[in-house]
Parts: structure tokens; C-alpha cells; sequence
């Protein structure tokens, strides 16, 4: 998983593959996922990222198991 984060766009983006995404489907207004032809989801997209969530939160890793 690979997470970057875009302060001039405000946009986050968190990569959970390394297969090239195809298409995107916005889920509501602000989050894009983006999915390969068989609608893997391989990233997820948020845009106005600031106004969402800390954004300081995206380099926090906790495993829940």
C-alpha cells in the first residue's frame, strides 16, 4: 500500500496495488475509486482531502487483526 498526498490539489491518494487502474467510479461526491476492467478496486482517490480527516492521519499505519 502506497499513500500520497497532494497539498496544493488537497487530494489523497491511497494505492492498494500495483495493477493499472482502468476506470473510476465516484461512490459519493469527493471519493473516486479507481478499479481495473474486472472492478478490482486498486486506489482510492479523495479529493477536498483536508476538509475530510487530518490528513497527518494518512502516515499512521494500525493493524487490526
Amino acid at each position: 500500500m502506497k499513500v500520497q498526498y497532494d497539498k496544493a490539489a488537497d487530494a489523497a491518494y491511497i494505492q492498494l496495488s500495483s495493477k493499472h487502474p482502468e476506470g473510476a467510479v465516484e461512490i459519493n461526491e469527493g471519493i473516486i475509486l479507481h478499479t481495473t476492467e474486472k472492478n478490482e478496486i486498486v486506489g482510492i482517490e479523495i479529493l477536498d482531502a483536508s476538509k475530510r480527516f487530518p490528513v497527518r492521519n494518512l502516515y499512521k499505519l494500525e493493524v487490526a487483526v
